[in-house]
């Protein structure tokens, strides 16, 4: 029998994220339980396959690329030496670590994750990282991404991978990123977003929501928040593939939401991957 959840309790939905991304990290298993959640496919060739680089995922500390990305948002940052970047849902620290490289010794990667178990996982990595690179330029924080632990324009860069979507509270996630940005900073977020609505059955799955899709919204609506948080120049880029490529890879999640929707469709009707950039305007600018 699939648990389900009462998507409306944004404390349910929190508890049931924490618990689950808890367990992930303790048992370095991915969002659906026993089974990696890119079944036969390995957290590198995922990784890979949504962008990253060879000599980026070299420099890794083992354990840090745990599969659970649907981009690199890293990339789509275009980070330069010196800026100093914020992860949301920093997770075993990926991204902070690909970041770290990208901005240098004299900027900083700064992670945020809700779960204890993730920010033990990663703090853990930081001496394998400083090993590797040479820099001691990372830093992972305990709290919500509805709450920031970052004060008020201190950021160039927030990213994000696959997160923003598992959060009860978006609008708040999107005047949160606003906050922290610096007059003239960017947003680089890859997450999963909806084409359209899904049906209730998988809206209401635990293990959906976990694995990033039942909390997804509409491309318009992710839209309409970044832009009434203060937000310009937002771009959103699909990518379709990524979803299709689920079945390919033999996922356990794509699986499950298979049996639960209509007959003759498939995920990549209703999610896709969405890449979102987006600026905070500098002072006296509107956009």
């Amino acid at each position: 029998m699939v648990p389900v959840l009462d998507t409306k309790d944004s404390e349910a939905v929190r508890e049931a994220v924490r618990k689950g991304y808890g367990q992930i990290a303790v048992e370095e298993k991915s969002c659906c339980g026993a089974t990696p959640r890119c079944g036969t496919l390995p957290p590198r060739d995922l990784a890979q396959r949504v962008g990253y680089t060879e000599n980026e995922l070299a420099a890794l500390p083992d354990g840090a690329n745990m599969g659970l990305s649907c981009g690199n948002p890293t990339a789509l940052a275009a980070l330069r030496p010196g800026e100093i970047v914020l992860d949301l849902g920093s997770g075993g620290g990926l991204d902070v670590f690909v970041a770290g490289q990208k901005v240098g010794p004299d900027g900083r990667a700064i992670g945020v994750d809700m779960t204890p178990e993730m920010i033990t996982k990663a703090r853990r990595n930081i001496a394998a990282y400083r090993e590797r690179t040479g820099l001691d330029n990372v830093d992972f924080r305990l709290g919500e991404i509805e709450h920031l632990p970052v004060a008020d324009q201190t950021v160039d860069v927030v990213i994000s991978n696959c997160v923003i979507n598992l959060s009860p509270d978006k609008p708040q996630v999107w005047r949160e990123i606003a906050r922290v940005l610096k007059p003239g900073g960017r947003v680089a977020v890859s997450d999963l977003a909806l084409v359209r609505s899904l049906p209730q059955a998988v809206r209401e799955m635990v293990e959906a929501l976990i694995g990033c899709v039942a909390g997804a919204v509409l491309i318009e609506e992710t839209e309409r928040m970044a832009r009434a948080a203060g937000l310009a120049d937002i771009v959103l880029t699909r990518n379709d593939g990524y979803v299709d490529a689920m079945n390919d890879w033999q996922d356990p999640l794509y699986q499950q939401i298979m049996r639960h929707l209509p007959e003759g469709m498939k995920a990549s009707d209703f999610v896709t991957s969405l890449a979102i950039a987006a600026r905070k305007p500098s002072m006296g600018v509107t956009g």
